[in-house]
């Protein structure tokens, strides 16, 4: 990625609180477009996978399986569990950097009407160089505890209306493509085929709970009680530090943001579904080696027919795809019974073939 074109150039010229005034028109699939796919029961009418991928094969033949009141792997309404990793997964995550992390550095360094501490805005810096010269990466630890910070005592409807407006902000190295529409229409398509056949989609993911809530819930038709993600103390607005024990919500209270609690990866996925979904899913999709334990915890010891399906970042020319980690990712999916979805042979688009690369390879 060429150093000048730094995400700093897109956001600082897009943000401040009124951050979305002149935002250039995208020609990629809108949110309304989006929220209009549908694929009907049968799945004969999937637009955007080639059909003669072992992938896409792999899904229809288990759920036409698995949804057959006759087959001896049918599998009660009731117990038809998916869960969705997001970023990478069917979200974009490297135009030029995770949402978060972007929506962070929003924040920190190029919003004039907030002034974030020293701590929070060094950290931001060192993410930013990061992101420029992938050379700082081993020293930053995590950015959770950043992100948390730079939003905290901001109430949830102001939190809202904070990402909708970034989510208008143009991604970096693919033209014609705001970060709010960033989603991988074939992935879109599988989701919509699994409600269509009764399954309940959760999306278990690293992002921050609330904002993956604003940026996929009414888009997919997924409740917000379906979503499982990093957390943060919900706070009273009234409250200070005072112990939840030991206050009381006030007539006059509103919600607000707290500190960071805990990273929704890796084992921590999988204790978040027990907990809180208490079922083992029958299906699984994830990009990364974070989703590992949510994978593994699917198909192993699973009283159902189950599977998972692992998204390959390999597309270098309709996506900002790297071809190592790709190939890391395909090894780790044929080492634990995973099936690979290629992005760059199994999806016909990725985001509408309006949108194309920018950026040197």
């Amino acid at each position: 990625m060429k150093s000048k074109k730094l995400c700093a150039a897109i956001l600082a010229a897009t943000l401040s609180l009124g951050f979305m005034a002149d935002v250039p028109h995208s020609d990629a699939a809108t949110r309304a477009e989006i929220a209009r796919i549908s694929v009907n029961r049968n799945g004969s009418n999937f637009k955007y996978w080639n059909k003669d991928a072992a992938s896409y094969q792999a899904l229809v033949a288990y759920v036409k399986d698995v949804t057959d009141p006759k087959s001896k792997n049918f599998i009660p309404v009731e117990d038809r569990i998916a869960t969705y990793d997001m970023d990478g997964t069917f979200l974009c995550e490297t135009a030029p950097y995770y949402f978060d992390g972007m929506l962070f550095l929003a924040r920190t360094l190029h919003d004039d009407s907030y002034q974030a501490s020293e701590s929070d805005r060094e950290f931001a810096l060192g993410l930013e160089k990061f992101i420029r010269s992938k050379d700082a990466g081993d020293k930053l630890g995590s950015s959770a505890p950043h992100q948390a910070a730079v939003f905290e005592g901001m109430n949830y409807p102001d939190y809202t209306a904070y990402v909708q407006k970034f989510m208008e902000t143009p991604v970096e190295g693919l033209d014609n493509l705001k970060w709010g529409e960033a989603f991988y229409l074939p992935m879109v398509e599988t989701i919509q085929y699994l409600q269509k056949n009764d399954f309940q989609v959760y999306v278990v993911s690293g992002t921050e709970r609330q904002l993956v809530r604003v940026l996929v819930c009414d888009l997919l038709r997924i409740p917000e009680s379906r979503i499982i993600g990093t957390d943060i103390e919900v706070k009273a607005a009234h409250q200070g530090d005072a112990n939840g024990l030991d206050y009381a919500y006030q007539k006059d209270d509103s919600l607000v943001r707290g500190k960071f609690v805990i990273k929704n990866l890796q084992m921590n996925k999988t204790s978040a579904i027990a907990r809180e979904i208490g079922k083992q899913p029958v299906l699984a999709f994830g990009n990364s080696s974070g989703d590992t334990s949510m994978l593994n915890y699917t198909v192993n010891g699973n009283k159902y027919k189950s599977a998972a399906f692992f998204l390959l970042c390999d597309d270098l020319e309709r996506e900002l795809g790297d071809a190592k980690k790709a190939e890391k990712c395909r090894k780790l999916a044929d080492e634990n019974g995973w099936v690979p979805v290629s992005m760059r042979d199994d999806f016909k688009t990725i985001y509408g073939d309006r949108v194309k690369r920018t950026d040197s390879k």
